[in-house]
């Protein structure tokens, strides 16, 4: 049976959808079979993030419907082969879907992956539920800004409600310059905020935004990609080795870095 993670964070435009592709390809690299699934009906994304949205024939709601069979829904990853992605659709309100038609979706699911990573839309209104129902396991995103690490808080709450296995916290889009220099809250202030684990760390890179506009996971030799790495590590083996992204930013060449970098 396949193990079922959530990812979410309460406030939208925190990475939640990147990190869901980045992670799964980098889980399926190493011959897990993932499917990552799009839940945020209406307003879908992780079809354009990973490049596919040409490919769609069927979507999830094509599956709950049954127009299609689960397995003609899901489209392969062009370059990750053990990856598949089940497609969210923009066509039909989402209140007209429950939870437990996701949930049985998911449960289906289960049965041919390794791993499920399912992206929450953002908020915590029904769209929210109906993923969270259908997971044993969460990851909560947040960025080092206040509004973020508040919404995540209260999600945080919230999954305290729901019998998951684990929640855990992934802090994305972390400026290593910022936080080296004392101008940005840094990653232990951050994390001694939440009573929970937190497990990866993902740096600011020019890298992703590069690697969204071509549909394509960030090459794993990259800043953020070798965090990504990282982070797959710590849920295949359940450590929490978070990578050193400050490391460039240290000592007295570290110092003219962060000034060079403040002044481009």
């Amino acid at each position: 049976m396949a193990r079922k993670l959530v990812i979410t964070s309460g406030k939208g435009g925190v990475g939640k959808t990147t990190i869901c592709a980045n992670l799964g390809s980098r889980l399926a690299h190493t011959k897990n079979k993932v499917c990552v699934l799009d839940v945020d009906i209406g307003l879908n994304n992780l079809d354009v993030v990973m490049g596919i949205e040409q490919n769609i024939v069927y979507d999830i709601i094509d599956c709950i419907e049954g127009r299609c069979r689960l397995k003609q829904a899901l489209i392969q990853d062009k370059n990750e082969p053990y990856l598949y992605i089940l497609p969210s659709t923009q066509s039909l309100h989402s209140s007209k879907i429950t939870k437990n038609q996701i949930k049985s979706v998911v449960d289906e699911l289960s049965s041919i992956f390794d791993y499920i990573l399912i992206d929450c839309p953002a908020g915590i209104d029904l769209g929210f539920h109906r993923a969270v129902f259908s997971a044993s396991e969460a990851i909560v995103v947040t960025t080092p800004h206040i509004s973020a690490i508040k919404d995540a808080s209260k999600v945080v709450d919230i999954l305290s409600t729901y019998e998951l296995f684990s929640y855990k916290l992934v802090i994305n889009r972390a400026r290593g310059d910022l936080m080296a220099g004392n101008e940005m809250l840094s990653v232990t202030d951050i994390s001694n905020l939440f009573d929970i684990e937190l497990i990866g760390v993902i740096p600011e890179d020019d890298n992703i935004s590069l690697a969204l506009n071509k549909g394509e996971a960030i090459n794993p030799a990259s800043l953020a990609g070798k965090a990504f790495v990282q982070l797959a590590d710590n849920i295949r083996y359940n450590t929490n080795k978070i990578y050193n992204y400050q490391k460039d930013y240290r000592g007295i060449l570290g110092y003219i870095k962060r000034k060079i970098k403040r002044n481009i």
